[in-house]
């Protein structure tokens, strides 16, 4: 009788192969598992660390007043320097100081007479509003061939007598009943009112000539935003002979004979 095969020996190594490639299996299971928990909950501190910096940066932003958006009102005349150059904004539009336009030279003027008196040390009054110009008129075609002849009157009756139309007063203006109400009563405004007539549609307007009562009761000449304190001591030789004329007809006005 043959003996049987002894398989005891390669099972021996093939048992210890399977047994240390079963333990190598689950170590290397069990260690990637704990990296994969530790990966984990590095990720959520990490995620818990950003939103709680969201958070308080929110905080911050909430946290800060609004600063609410400041509008530019240029007001009724505005001067800057832009760059090194003055500009000029007139009842909110700018203009071109170089070439200034009728409307625009007497809105300026307008303004420094406003303002003047408070060199004086008195409240300015309150500026007119700009008006703008009166439309023109239309201008109808005349579709008329021709205009009738006038009729000659009839030739007057021997001994009757002729009678002239008297012609009809004009009823004073509103406006003008008005200016005779707000009249100076000072010798000083007077006289500036008389030179305001004079100088009025001449070169002498857009300078900006009038005359203002100081506070101690004399009398201040302006031409423009410069003051002089007496007649002689203006550089501008028309200037002065409008306002010695402006003094002469008023002295021939209101105290003729003497």
């Amino acid at each position: 009788m043959e003996e049987g095969w002894n398989i005891t020996p390669i099972l021996i190594p093939f048992i210890t192969l399977l047994v240390g490639w079963a333990i190598g299996f689950f170590d290397s299971n069990m260690r990637t598992t704990k990296k994969i928990k530790q990966a984990e909950d590095s990720a959520q501190i990490v995620t818990k660390e950003a939103e709680k910096k969201i958070a308080e940066a929110q905080a911050k932003l909430a946290a800060v007043p609004e600063t609410p958006v400041a509008v530019d009102d240029p007001g009724l005349m505005r001067i800057k320097n832009e760059n090194g150059l003055l500009t000029l904004d007139l009842d909110g539009t700018r203009v071109d100081t170089s070439a200034l336009t009728a409307d625009q030279r007497k809105r300026l003027i307008e303004m420094l007479n406003t303002i003047r008196p408070w060199l004086e040390g008195k409240p300015a009054p309150a500026p007119a509003p700009m008006t703008p110009p009166p439309p023109r008129p239309a201008v109808v075609a005349d579709t008329r061939q021709g205009a009738p002849a006038p009729i000659a009157a009839p030739p007057p009756r021997p001994g009757a007598q002729v009678q002239t139309p008297t012609p009809k007063t004009a009823a004073p203006s509103k406006k003008k009943d008005e200016e005779l109400e707000a009249a100076p009563t000072s010798i000083v405004g007077q006289i500036n009112l008389i030179l305001q007539a004079r100088i009025i549609n001449t070169p002498l307007a857009s300078k900006g000539v009038s005359l203002m009562e100081s506070v101690t009761g004399g009398v201040n000449v302006y031409v423009g935003l410069q003051r002089y304190e007496a007649i002689d001591d203006i550089p501008d030789e028309e200037v002065k002979a409008a306002i010695r004329a402006a003094i002469a007809e008023w002295e021939k006005k209101y105290t003729p004979g003497l």
